[in-house]
């Protein structure tokens, strides 16, 4: 088991500042994928995040905020779903309450057949 970090979480998959950064990520999962066989990734990204301006980007709405890092974690699954069509994905968004996982599209959340 390999764990990838990288500060913006998901965000450099999703809406990455620079391709570079994208690349960066899925070239890590490329690497994880060979040498350990991975088959699942947990995409993540954390309330009040920085990298996408913190809780005052969303004026203290927290549904707000958890809306749009749902939507992020989606596109992020559909960039990782591009590049590797057999890994099961699943998603979480951290807060100070706890861990959630939002849903992802079926065609999405695990591995085509």
């Amino acid at each position: 088991m390999d764990s990838i970090q990288a500060a913006g979480g998901a965000k450099n998959l999703a809406s990455a500042e620079r391709e570079s950064d994208r690349e960066f990520i899925l070239e890590q999962l490329r690497i994880s994928i060979r040498l350990h066989a991975t088959q699942r990734v947990i995409l993540m990204v954390h309330s009040d995040c920085g990298a996408y301006g913190g809780l005052a980007r969303f004026e203290g709405d927290r549904s707000a905020e958890f809306e749009y890092l749902s939507g992020e974690l989606q596109r992020a699954a559909e960039v990782v779903r591009r590049a590797f069509p057999s890994l099961r994905i699943e998603t979480r968004i951290a807060d100070f309450e706890g861990v959630w996982a939002p849903e992802l599209p079926a065609e999405l959340g695990s591995a085509c057949a």
